[in-house]
């Protein structure tokens, strides 16, 4: 089988390259081992929220030189401070043209309101999820029965901290009373897929008008619209106050969501998902790779003029940790780490760790090296890369999506050539 891109991974950072490559009319695959990371993520996108030296950033454009200073091997220097912010426009367009509705702007980050009652620093979330200053003074939490995957009290406690009136309610809705009866299977997703029936939603909403008293907005744990948010629209418009969504413990309804309009939006574009196929390895020919090979494809080639790269970081396997040290399982590619099994973590828990910053050397094209030469016709995006600490950086949504269209920038300038 022959492909213009061949994509491993089927995470955020695959799938927005494979999209922009798509729309441009290019035959692409992906290949996706398992479930993306998106399936436990709250929904929202990081760009940039502090700097390696531990310095707020509020607005990201404003802080990429000082990261290029600090962080010289991130992503984001490597592309340039420019072409950062010309990407992340561009991602915010094409989640709109996925039928994704986001709130927030490149420009200047905003505060989100997390599970835990607390405020975030981020670059995008869903339209559901209230956001700083809260325009609100009286405010109900509303738990689930039995639901121990979201704690409305300390929501509540949270919120009351900030000079706001705060008071908890709890929604029982009888319908969910099969999947109370396991608590396994009491999870976000499967609440929103009782709740998202339009037969469930009129007595929802009656429920939520009883609780609601004289509240001027509810916030209700994320277990509505497993597909789109025409659940929660439906449902906040017949209310007397506004509604609004905080995500949950994985897995997210916000994030699997977010996946599903994506993975959709490719499909569109006609292409190819493999899913719950693995690739174990690869040929290459005079610094271009010739043909991947998968699990379920066996001794099949896949062929393709360009393969990228998007297979995870230490969660996925895109890395892999060893006696010997860290390394990328596929292509044996150049590995970014700290040089001792002993530098990989700090004793505090708490610090930054060193090994989230381990990963594959590229050079500024996004071509991963082997031996210090880069492979031609291959390129790494996503956390498989080196050089940032999604966790400490807030930065990992934001590498990833801007990654993905600086890759596909590239594919699609290359073709333009040999045209």
């Amino acid at each position: 089988m022959k492909f213009d891109s061949l994509i491993i991974g089927g995470g955020l950072a695959g799938l927005m390259c494979g999209i922009r490559l798509a729309e441009a009319g290019q035959r692409c695959v992906i290949i996706s081992r398992g479930q993306s990371a998106l399936h436990f993520s709250s929904g929202s996108l990081d760009l940039l929220a502090e700097l390696p030296d531990g310095t707020p950033v509020n607005a990201p454009p404003e802080a990429f030189e000082a990261l290029k200073q600090q962080a010289p091997l991130h992503p984001y220097s490597l592309m340039g401070a420019e072409n950062v912010c010309r990407y992340a426009a561009d991602a915010e367009a094409l989640f709109a043209r996925a039928n994704i509705s986001l709130q927030g702007s490149f420009k200047q980050n905003h505060r989100r309101v997390t599970p835990l009652g607390t405020q975030r620093a981020t670059w995008l979330s869903p339209q559901e999820i209230p956001i700083a200053p809260l325009p609100w003074k009286r405010i109900t939490v509303v738990g689930i029965a039995g639901f121990l995957d979201f704690q409305a009290e300390l929501v509540a406690g949270s919120l009351a901290g900030q000079q706001l009136d705060v008071r908890i309610a709890e929604l029982t809705l009888p319908a969910l009373d099969v999947l109370r009866n396991n608590p396994s299977e009491f999870r976000a997703a499967n609440i929103a897929r009782v709740m998202d029936m339009p037969e469930q939603q009129s007595l929802l909403i009656e429920e939520l008008k009883t609780l609601a008293g004289d509240s001027e907005v509810l916030f209700m744990p994320a277990c509505l619209g497993s597909e789109d948010a025409q659940a929660f629209r439906t449902i906040g418009s017949q209310l007397p106050c506004a509604l609004r969504l905080l995500p949950t413990l994985p897995p997210s309804v916000l994030g699997m969501r977010m996946y599903n309009q994506l993975r959709r939006r490719f499909q569109q574009l006609n292409g190819l998902m493999m899913p719950g196929d693995a690739v174990l390895r690869a040929e290459t020919q005079h610094q271009n790779v010739s043909a991947i090979f998968t699990r379920n494809h066996g001794e099949v080639p896949l062929r393709a003029k360009n393969v990228v790269l998007a297979s995870g970081s230490f969660f996925s396997g895109g890395l892999e940790a060893k006696f010997s040290g860290i390394r990328e399982p596929v292509f044996g590619l150049d590995i970014h780490a700290p040089a001792t099994r002993e530098a990989w973590c700090h004793e505090d828990f708490f610090s930054p760790q060193p090994y989230l910053q381990a990963g594959v050397a590229v050079d500024e094209s996004f071509h991963p090296l082997r031996d210090g030469r880069p492979i031609e016709n291959l390129y790494a995006i996503g956390s498989v890369l080196a050089g940032f600490d999604p966790l400490q950086q807030g930065c990992g949504a934001g590498v990833s999506v801007t990654g993905a269209l600086h890759v596909a920038q590239h594919i699609l300038a290359a073709q333009e050539v040999c045209a």
